[in-house]
């Protein structure tokens, strides 16, 4: 293996080109910093996981808010983010840095991305209302127009203007980091070469650790479930929170990586890119969840859009920790949806008019794609073919016929009895999501899932998905990275996910959603203005 040496002669070291990097980037070459990327995928890859995330935001006192007649406020919505993070008496800096979010979302964060040219679509969506723990009692999820590949293609034309005193080093591995007089040396992989690289300030916005199963399954927070042995990947191989490793070996802080944002829905990906690699659905509401053996998951229903991080833990308190849907295609048309902006090319091209008709008059082309292409998708005429499907699905595990026949029949009969004698949880919260415009949009008024006119049926395994590490590098509110004892780590910076979307755990044990990529914009912007003041 060659060894080469290469000193840096940049201002600032980024670790990561991810939309965190990125943006960090951009504010400081506008303020005449020299800045050196270095990133382990190649250069069309740049914007990690945002170039391919749907792209959704928790935003405060917004005009798209306005205009719906939302009535939000900084006070509400610290309010409802305490309540959800569920935060401790020690949990400082986390909670620090969900102040800072929730006083400066607008400023800070909307009216940056805006002035990029990325736009939101105007209806604001209600998610992780909270199923007994209060979560968002006002809609905030705003919604990219573009998705944020839009955003991410926006920063890196934003970036070619001024990048002057920029350097790319695009597959470089960054495999160590070690403390020296001069500042930081790098142990950087290249194909077949190992370089040493000197920087003197380091930012680090290397993503987090869920790309990497084993330690996602090693810090599972197992006292609220066993870790799952069937597990999916959402994330990416790359974040593997190999640094983490090597910044706590320095004397970093790293904390709360038990908090994780998965999802309870995932299918094996039909194109996978990766081993594992799944896509997470946005399961609909209206199906009936089951478990292996196809008993209705009860007594407290599972729909979406209450509680993620409930929905997870419930799952992998399953015997076997996966689960079924069950469904027609009516229902899937209209309500089944999955995140990320390849599956989603409607809203990732801007295409309206396709964008219009699909929330109309249900998603044909999604629905089609999935049951042609994806094998844990599965469709037949009758509920006993569909059973036979399932079992030769997962023929360790058999489904039992009667059970899901049980569950349908009184699901449909509660239905067939009409709105005033809907005794079912389910049916309850589906009342209650229509009276909100975005959901009545994508939820069925009332539709049985026996249904000759709406068949054909269909079923879905659904295996939990890994996605985000909510925990990480704490850091203060310039991003800079703190150690175990809370002293601040001179020259070294820690941004985006790798400092768990700031502080080390902003969202804490759950996330209102949609606080993730704000806040890599917030941290880097951050880490930006420290420098850049200093």
């Amino acid at each position: 293996m060659n060894i080469l040496q290469q000193t840096n002669k940049q201002d600032i070291t980024i670790i990561g080109g991810g939309i965190a990097g990125l943006v960090c980037a951009l504010e400081l070459l506008k303020k005449g910093k020299s800045v050196t990327i270095i990133d382990v995928q190649p250069h069309h890859k740049m914007g990690g996981l945002a170039k391919d995330a749907f792209g959704g935001m928790t935003l405060i006192n917004t005009p798209q808010q306005k205009f719906n007649g939302i009535k939000d406020s900084e006070e509400l919505a610290w309010q409802d983010w305490s309540s959800f993070a569920e935060f401790s008496p020690q949990d400082e800096w986390p909670k620090k840095w969900a102040k800072y979010y929730v006083e400066h979302s607008k400023s800070r964060i909307y009216d940056w991305v805006t002035s990029l040219g990325v736009h939101f679509l105007p209806v604001v969506n209600w998610v992780e209302r909270g199923d007994y723990v209060p979560g968002n009692s006002v809609p905030r999820y705003h919604v990219i127009w573009g998705t944020s590949q839009r955003l991410v293609k926006k920063t890196l034309s934003a970036i070619k203007k001024v990048d002057k005193q920029l350097t790319w080093m695009c597959e470089h591995r960054v495999s160590d980091i070690e403390k020296n007089p001069q500042g930081f040396l790098l142990t950087l992989q290249h194909g077949n070469q190992q370089i040493q690289y000197q920087a003197s300030t380091l930012i680090v916005a290397s993503g987090g650790i869920n790309g990497n199963l084993n330690k996602t399954r090693q810090y599972w927070h197992t006292q609220l479930s066993p870790a799952p042995e069937p597990l999916l990947n959402g994330s990416h191989p790359s974040a593997d929170g190999h640094l983490h490793d090597a910044l706590s070996k320095l004397g970093a802080c790293v904390t709360h990586l038990e908090w994780m944002w998965n999802y309870a829905a995932g299918i094996k990906h039909p194109e996978p890119e990766f081993e594992h690699k799944g896509l997470s659905l946005i399961p609909p509401k209206t199906a009936l969840w089951l478990d292996a053996h196809g008993q209705r998951i009860g007594p407290q229903p599972m729909v979406s859009g209450f509680d993620t991080h409930n929905l997870c833990h419930r799952i992998a308190n399953l015997p076997h920790q996966y689960s079924w849907q069950i469904m027609n295609q009516k229902i899937a048309e209209k309500e089944l949806a999955v995140s990320g902006s390849d599956i989603n090319p409607a809203i990732r091209d801007r295409k309206l008019f396709t964008f219009l008709k699909e929330i109309l008059f249900g998603n044909k082309r999604l629905v089609n794609y999935l049951t042609q292409k994806c094998q844990d998708v599965l469709v037949a005429n009758t509920l006993d073919e569909l059973v036979i499907k399932m079992n030769q699905h997962t023929p360790k595990v058999k489904v039992d016929i009667e059970k899901i026949k049980q569950a349908v029949e009184r699901f449909d009969g509660q239905l067939n009895k009409g709105p005033r004698f809907h005794n079912d949880d389910q049916l309850r919260r589906l009342s209650h999501l229509r009276n909100w415009k975005s959901d009545k949009l994508r939820t069925c008024a009332s539709q049985p899932i026996i249904d000759k006119s709406a068949g054909p049926l269909i079923a879905i395994k659904e295996t939990i998905i890994s996605r985000k590490s909510m925990g990480g590098m704490q850091t203060n509110l310039n991003s800079q990275l703190l150690d175990t004892e809370s002293n601040v780590m001179p020259n070294l910076y820690a941004i985006g996910e790798a400092a768990g979307f700031g502080g080390g755990g902003i969202s804490g044990n759950r996330s209102l959603e949609g606080t993730f990529l704000a806040s890599c914009i917030l941290t880097a912007r951050a880490a930006a203005d420290h420098l850049t003041q200093a």
